[in-house]
């Protein structure tokens, strides 16, 4: 296929389907690119009408992002609602599962304080538990309270909570049917369980939101399962006790029986912005029914925004989910800094330029798989590697053994891949390994089942046999990508390993990754490694979405071992956004 590299100015005045209203501006869908599952929003006018969302971080650590807009374009991560293992011990401790974590958030203002309600999903160990944390600062990480646990009588996820006029506050479950029960957020107690809505026969009901508008509740919920056919659909009543009136305008929200680049469109939420305008969020695919059928969307699902009429005492109506649209975003925009002076800024949009430098602390937006269990195997500038990340190894690998534990630890740490286009590199110091198994390197990981690594590996075959070499290979357990590559093992030019070797890993294309070499100090003289497609870091079964990270192992070894890493680059290249169309980046990249 044929693409249009076409320049942000140029691609603002494509013509995309809506519903036209007065002063509409255009954007582009993902607003949060990378995997931003399940939106959930509430907008605060009382907080220089900025509009908050958080997104289901499943296991990774730090969880719970909490983003903050006034344009609804612009995105900072405002902080981490879960930040510290002590709030969710299982974070640190949970058994070796790759699919279970943090579901599917709900985050609501109401009367000063912000709450985000979850569910931690452990079937093989504890099994659903709900919680809840809080906040007055949604900048602030260590201000999130702990968990509050709520009794889960539905013994489901995906938690709603809803204040309703009289004060008693609703906690509504996925289910089919959807269910509801009253809550105290004080004792964690709930009671009087009862059921709300069907949904409209597809499968899976989950995901739902209440809200009451003219004197109806309106309840929206995902059906459809998360794959071509997901949805968002619509019910309202007089009372929450029904009966319940699906929607005319059913499926509210879905890409379903379309070829549009966006698909698998659902699991919504709605605000009403500061001018009385409404919105609706959604996470959703990229790539269109090609890509999906072939599995390749390595940023798995992402976060979009579509405007909603919704005039008074009748349904709402969204706007169809593709890449360039229009609606009416506000005009006034403060500035993050002058409301909020002691915020540090970290736009989900920006490149990453890190040098480690002493004094500095690990971004906030980087992620472990888990909570490290070790916090100190990862250390910026320790004495004698100033300007340089330490990474002590774990025993496992990323993908670990039959005796991997959680609790054992695994020295991973990456970032988002956030953009269809991109460039990531670290300078990786040779120098450190010493024993056999002794690995450093940089990995385009979905989870510990499937991952593609670059790596710098010691070898000892005899006393006298000793090698270091660049191995790539990919690992894909439990899913059916077709045949998996070779493993390539290249022994590094001797005089390579004096300095710092650079590994990096590219989009080739849209579905493609490149694993690159060089020595540092000469990136002219790279050597491409491997092209891998991206679809054995995509799939529904994850339900997460890829990282570009470094890790560090003995591979199974006892020993110790410490690595260093330095020059960590992220740079967006390009956003793909239609079948045709590619938002082009320009960013530093030193």
């Amino acid at each position: 296929m044929r693409l249009k590299l076409l320049a942000i100015k140029i691609l603002t005045g494509l013509a995309v389907a809506g519903q036209a209203r007065a002063g509409n501006s255009s954007y582009f869908n993902p607003i949060l690119p990378g995997w931003h599952s399940d939106p959930s929003c509430t907008f605060v006018p009382t907080l220089n009408n900025t509009l908050f969302c958080t997104t289901s971080s499943f296991l990774v650590f730090p969880g719970c992002p909490i983003f903050a807009s006034k344009d609804f374009v612009n995105w900072n991560l405002a902080s981490n609602a879960l930040n510290r293992p002590s709030q969710l011990p299982q974070i640190l401790t949970s058994n070796n599962i790759q699919t279970g974590g943090i579901f599917a958030s709900t985050l609501r203002f109401h009367d000063g304080t912000f709450y985000l309600i979850t569910s931690w999903a452990d079937p093989a160990n504890s099994g659903i538990k709900i919680v809840v944390f809080t906040t007055n600062n949604p900048y602030d990480d260590e201000s999130w309270s702990n968990a509050i646990y709520i009794s889960n009588l539905a013994g489901t996820i995906d938690p709603d909570i809803f204040w309703d006029d009289d004060g008693r506050i609703l906690m509504a479950m996925a289910g089919s049917p959807i269910q509801a029960s009253y809550i105290d957020l004080q004792s964690g107690n709930a009671s009087g369980l009862f059921d709300l809505w069907n949904g409209t026969g597809g499968e899976f009901p989950e995901g739902p939101h209440i809200y009451k508008k003219d004197g109806f509740y309106y309840l929206l919920v995902a059906e459809g399962g998360t794959r071509y056919g997901h949805s968002a659909t619509m019910a309202r009543s007089k009372s929450l006790a029904g009966p319940w009136e699906n929607s005319p305008h059913n499926p509210f929200v879905t890409a379903r029986g379309t070829d549009r680049y966006f698909q698998s469109v659902g699991h919504a939420d709605l605000f009403e912005d500061s001018n009385g305008n409404w919105w609706g969020v959604a996470l959703s695919t990229r790539g269109g029914p090609k890509h999906y059928n072939e599995s390749i969307y390595p940023m798995g699902r992402e976060s979009v925004l579509f405007p909603v009429s919704w005039p008074p005492g009748e349904w709402p109506i969204a706007d169809p989910v593709v890449g360039g649209m229009r609606g009416p975003l506000p005009s006034s925009i403060p500035t993050f800094a002058s409301v909020n002076p002691n915020y540090t800024n970290v736009s989900v949009r920006d490149p990453d330029i890190v040098d480690f430098t002493p004094g500095s602390l690990i971004p906030k937006h980087w992620v472990h798989w888990r909570a490290p269990a070790k916090p100190s195997s990862f250390t910026i500038s320790p004495p004698g590697y100033a300007n340089s990340l330490r990474l002590t190894a774990s025993r496992a690998n990323l993908t670990g053994d039959g005796d991997f534990k959680a609790t054992d630890g695994q020295t991973f740490i990456g970032r988002r891949q956030t953009d269809t286009f991109f460039s990531f590199s670290v300078d990786i110091a040779p120098n450190s390994m010493a024993k056999d198994g002794d690995e450093i390197g940089v990995t385009s990981f979905l989870n510990q089942d499937q991952h593609m690594d670059l790596g710098i590996v010691y070898s000892v075959k005899s006393k006298a046999q000793r090698t270091i070499n660049f191995r790539y290979r990919v690992t894909a357990l439990g899913v059916s990508r077709g045949p998996i590559p070779p493993v390539v093992s290249v022994p590094i030019p001797s005089s390579w390993l004096v300095k710092p070797i650079r590994l990096s890993i590219l989009a080739a294309n849209s579905t493609h990754h490149q694993f690159v070499a060089a020595p540092a100090h000469r990136p002219n003289q790279s050597r491409v490694l491997a092209i891998s497609n991206a679809t054995f870091v995509s799939g529904d079964g994850a339900a997460t979405g890829g990282f570009l990270g470094v890790y560090a192992t003995t591979n199974g070894g006892q020993h110790s071992m410490q690595g260093y890493v330095s020059r960590w680059r992220y740079i967006p290249l390009g956003q793909q956004v239609d079948y045709e169309n590619i938002r082009i980046n320009s960013h530093p990249s030193d």
